[in-house]
């Protein structure tokens, strides 16, 4: 069988070494901070993909510029919002220079609506003032910050983890957008004061089907992953929970007769459960890396969507392309702070995956500190450099300079 087949990702078919019972924290790792109780029930809180917007938007451009200009105004009104930015949006300015998008990956699929929500991946996209460039920089969403009052939700303002934000913003009817919200006005004021020209959520459900639109992706995988979300029974062939779950969301025991769905290294074709499986695993790395690996697998899935919408297979193919638009509503809400869709789009119809930067935040490196009991992820100060080269639009140079700092697709 071939190397894109689903026996090379470790399906029923595939044997190998056995997975252990409990996760190795590896060297130099510390314990996993406790999660917060807004964990829905039943599955583990996990980052999202909100920079998929980024692609929707270079897909929209690639309809536009293969003669359907009419689809932009057709679909638009399903995926754009007003407000989101609260004190953080970007007034008085065009989208003609540098420009700065926060972008929030959330999961509402909580069981329990006291819990409200968390943006559990928070990613700047910065794109330079000549538009032939793009940089995505994830913020760890344990980073301990302090987040501003806010007299809408009530929320007095506290140091708390960067992933609250959005939670405080979202409680007491405040929702996706007083929670974005929230969320800017934190990441404006750790970024001394940045503003930003737009903004734009993605849920889980949503983007699974942006993804079963596409086909499917290709992605090469980095390190071996083993998920503890999706395994298979060793006597039916069927699919079943491979791993007890503890409280927290980390896994226990391996379940009797159930093998776990391992990523091998290696470049294969996704079907859309494979890619999503693979970019929201935290826990059974390869490499111990943890938060840093899902986010640099985030992004590498980010990366692909991006050259799937964009091949010709996609934009060339009307029926296709029918198909991702209309799956984009349920996935993508893009806060345009009052800039139409049309500017947006041939703004950034110039940006090619291949002119797709993602940086590592932190190096890619744990630098964590204990407060009062919980652990908590500290922005280095090699970090907080890089956040004000976006602010300043000197991206370019900083990563020239720190040629270690760039994560692979």
């Amino acid at each position: 069988m071939g190397q894109d087949t689903l026996t090379s990702l470790g399906s029923p078919e595939r044997t190998g070494s056995p997975t252990p019972n409990t996760p190795d924290p590896g060297p130099g790792r510390p314990p996993k901070p406790p999660r917060h109780p807004g964990t829905w029930k039943g599955a583990p809180r996990w980052a999202w993909l909100a920079v998929a917007a980024g692609a929707v938007l270079v897909l929209i451009s690639g309809v536009v510029l293969i003669g359907v200009p009419t689809a932009v105004n057709h679909y638009a009104g399903k995926i754009t919002h007003s407000g989101g930015l609260g004190d953080a949006a970007d007034t008085g300015k065009s989208i003609e220079g540098p420009i700065n998008l926060l972008l929030a990956g959330i999961d509402e699929r909580s069981t329990d609506p006291t819990a409200g929500v968390r943006a559990d991946s928070i990613i700047i996209a910065h794109i330079n003032a000549a538009h032939d460039r793009a940089y995505l920089a994830s913020i760890p969403r344990d980073s301990l910050v302090d987040i501003p009052a806010f007299p809408d939700t009530q929320y007095p303002g506290g140091r708390d983890k960067i992933n609250a934000a959005f939670q405080f913003g979202y409680r007491k009817d405040g929702g996706r957008e007083k929670g974005l919200a929230l969320l800017a006005n934190t990441v404006s004021d750790l970024m001394g004061g940045m503003k930003f020209d737009g903004a734009a959520i993605v849920n889980f459900a949503g983007l699974e089907s942006v993804v079963t639109a596409l086909g499917g992706v290709r992605m090469c995988v980095d390190e071996k992953v083993t998920s503890i979300h999706i395994g298979w029974d060793k006597t039916t062939g069927k699919r079943a929970a491979p791993y007890y779950i503890n409280p927290d969301g980390t896994p226990a025991g391996l379940r009797y007769n159930v093998r776990p769905q391992v990523y091998y290294p290696g470049c294969r074709n996704f079907t859309n459960w494979q890619a999503l499986d693979y970019a929201r695993q935290r826990d059974l790395l390869a490499n111990n890396d943890g938060d840093y690996g899902r986010q640099r697998h985030q992004q590498q899935l980010i990366k692909a969507i991006m050259q799937k919408a964009t091949s010709s297979g996609v934009v060339t193919n009307p029926v296709k392309v029918n198909k991702v638009l209309e799956s984009l509503g349920g996935a993508v809400s893009f806060y345009n702070n009052n800039v139409s869709i049309t500017d947006w789009v041939f703004t950034l119809k110039g940006i090619k995956p291949e002119q797709l930067t993602m940086v590592k935040t932190n190096d890619g490196k744990f630098n964590a500190e204990m407060v009062d009991g919980i652990w908590y992820e500290k922005l280095s100060d090699k970090s907080l450099e890089m956040l004000q080269a976006i602010k300043n639009d000197t991206m370019d140079q900083f990563v020239a300079a720190n040629p270690t700092w760039i994560s692979a697709a």
